[in-house]
């Protein structure tokens, strides 16, 4: 199973606030097989303990440590917002990636998406992305770069 597939990329999405957008990369994570469906509850607890906004239009957020036994294999969601969404203090979010990792896979997901979110040029390209496979690649030529 790969950590990020077209299963798992919803593009031009709309959400009416921040849990809705986390609720939608949860559950392509679900749908995929990656977590169990209370992983995205877990996702919505950490998210209002602590934002996990990152600037820049992006937000990554994944679920408590708690909910580490749902997770069942390595996965990533992504969820573009070309009207962007309210993640709180003025941070409008236009991308939502959603992880869902075993043992400390987390750690370099976040770096690599971070990278690969953190060039400019990358960053456009994601936010204007017309297909899955166009995101997917922008994601891994940036994370092979690293």
């Amino acid at each position: 199973m790969s950590i990020l597939s077209t299963d798992k990329v919803k593009l031009n999405a709309n959400v009416k606030d921040k849990h809705e957008a986390i609720r939608m990369a949860g559950q392509l994570l679900v749908d995929a097989g990656h977590a169990e469906p209370s992983y995205i509850e877990s996702m919505i607890e950490r998210e209002n303990s602590l934002s996990t906004y990152m600037g820049g239009g992006l937000a990554i957020p994944h679920g408590t440590s708690e909910s580490k036994g749902t997770i069942k294999s390595t996965g990533l969601s992504i969820v573009q917002l070309p009207q962007g969404v309210d993640f709180g203090e003025g941070n409008v979010a236009h991308l939502v990636i959603g992880i869902a990792a075993v043992g400390d896979d987390h750690l370099d997901i976040l770096t690599n998406v971070a990278m690969v979110c953190s060039d400019d040029d990358s960053l456009e390209r994601i936010l204007k992305a017309s297909t899955p496979e166009e995101m997917i690649e922008i994601f891994k030529s940036g994370m092979e770069e690293q």
